[in-house]
């Protein structure tokens, strides 16, 4: 006799024919999303028209097996400088856009921006061998993100983690999760290249393309308690 075990094989739902029984496939496995928003920034969506990126809507379509509990979202809040000061702008619009996702979080790091001195590639003969230039780092969101990795992992927040990164400063928190807490840990990798050092801890891994992202985008307008939120007009 064929033996089935239902978790293997999801929800069953009586059909509408015969009192027969079909297969729905609902989300079964309770997931939370781990979200490095610069990584995902500067490795998919810089220099595209997919930056009104709606990231539930990401996860539902490349985790189609995965209840999505919780959506963490780490990032800084950028400081303007030329020739773009309208960075910040925007930047905080789609915070806004963001945050109208009932079960996503914004956790913030920092962002500094020095002047440095650094040397020129191609210097002229005679002339100066170093140029003063704008040297800007976001500190925090890999700390944040493998912190809460672990908390919501030893809190038994979910069965699934799913990081979106492409940042080999994770490879440790990963390793603890899976192997400590025998917890699977997805990777989706917004970056062209994998890091050979963060893809093989990952229990699966999925490449972000740009036909999931042309998917996943926001309606415009859209609205929350505050009013309107309008995508900004040259993203």
């Amino acid at each position: 006799m064929f033996a089935y075990s239902p978790r293997s094989f999801g929800n069953w739902a009586r059909g509408p024919v015969r009192g027969l029984c079909f297969l729905q496939d609902a989300p079964t496995l309770r997931t939370n999303v781990y979200i490095d928003g610069f990584n995902l920034y500067y490795g998919a969506l810089k220099g595209t028209s997919f930056k009104w990126l709606d990231v539930n809507r990401l996860c539902e379509l490349l985790l189609p097996q995965h209840s999505i509990e919780r959506i963490r979202y780490f990032t800084a809040l950028v400081s303007p400088r030329p020739p773009d000061m309208g960075q910040r702008q925007r930047q905080e619009v789609y915070l806004r856009a963001v945050q109208t996702i009932p079960n996503l979080s914004v956790h913030y790091g920092s962002f500094l921006v020095k002047k440095k001195r650094r040397p020129l590639v191609t210097p002229l003969p005679g002339g100066r061998r170093t140029a003063e230039v704008f040297d800007t780092e976001e500190k925090g969101s890999d700390v944040n993100l493998a912190t809460y990795l672990l908390r919501d992992g030893f809190q038994g927040e979910y069965e699934v983690a799913v990081v979106v990164s492409n940042d080999s400063d994770l490879v440790h928190a990963i390793e603890i999760v899976r192997d400590e807490l025998s917890l699977s840990v997805g990777l989706l990798n917004p970056h062209k290249r994998p890091s050979v050092r963060l893809k093989p801890v990952a229990t699966f891994y999925k490449p972000i393309r740009g036909g999931v992202l042309k998917a996943s985008q926001f309606p415009n307008p859209l609205h929350d308690s505050h009013g309107i939120i309008t995508k900004p007009a040259d993203w």
